[in-house]
């Protein structure tokens, strides 16, 4: 079993917000993960993109897995792994109706949250 460690809230939004970062390939505003000690995160998502409306519309948790392919094994898978930035890798399923994440940092840039 793929072993889970808390790594931050992700929250969508509709609001413009101080500091967003732009990520092209997904067509979402990121923002605030940065800024706290908490590392919570807005996501503001362009109307132009097919992303699912669970992770539009509903908050997330985020976990730090050690493999991704167990993590996700079985489960309703929501988005297939994807690369989002460079070094991670992610895919999210669905949990009792809401969105759960699980991120694979690359061994070359993993860092302790």
């Amino acid at each position: 079993m793929a072993t889970l460690k808390y790594h931050h809230p992700g929250i969508p939004t509709n609001q413009k917000r101080d500091n967003e970062t732009f990520l092209e390939d997904f067509k979402v505003h990121a923002s605030g993960y940065e800024s706290g000690p908490y590392k919570i995160e807005w996501m503001r998502f362009e109307k132009n993109f097919r992303t699912p409306k669970l992770v539009k519309t509903i908050p997330r948790v985020a976990f730090e897995v050690d493999d991704l392919n167990d993590a996700i094994k079985e489960k309703e898978i929501l988005i297939e792994p994807i690369y989002p930035s460079p070094g991670v890798t992610l895919a999210l399923i669905i949990n009792n109706g809401a969105p759960v994440e699980f991120l694979l940092p690359h061994e070359s840039i993993a860092k302790d949250y």
